[in-house]
């Protein structure tokens, strides 16, 4: 009954704290990866593997550059999901997944940082999908 109100523009529901809660993961996952992104840019020797282990064998400044990117745009996305805006959550599903994949990729490099990416982005896909509309009650409303 209380989602159905939440649906159909009645009060708050649980989920909205839920969907503020993924705004801040998916801006700490941001964080992960550019935190990743920088250190395979500064520091080669870091990784576990060499550049031609990971299975797409490219240079670290490909994959540091990459990290960098997809941070910056989860950093983005978390920030727009929280203030509930239709298009962010569109964004956010995109972004999350594919960074899911990348860390999958950059896994031999760095297994702990990739499977806390991992993680944090499966979460994140999961709320979104399924309680994302709920966050449009987050926008303040124009009267």
């Amino acid at each position: 009954m209380a989602q159905h109100a939440a649906r159909s523009g009645g009060g708050l529901t649980r989920w909205i704290g839920w969907i503020l809660f993924i705004g801040i993961v998916m801006i700490i996952s941001g964080l992960i990866g550019l935190i990743q992104g920088l250190v395979a840019l500064f520091d080669d020797d870091f990784y576990l593997v060499t550049a031609a282990g990971l299975p797409i064998g490219t240079d670290y400044t490909i994959w540091g550059w990459t990290l960098v990117a997809f941070g910056a745009l989860l950093i983005g996305a978390g920030y727009a999901l929280l203030f509930g805006h239709t298009w962010a959550r569109l964004i956010a599903l995109v972004v999350t997944a594919v960074n899911a994949f990348i860390n999958l990729a950059f896994l031999p490099a760095y297994p702990i940082w990739s499977v806390l990416a991992i993680s944090l982005d499966l979460i994140a896909i999961y709320a979104i999908a399924v309680h994302g509309a709920e966050a449009k009650l987050l926008r303040p409303r124009r009267e």
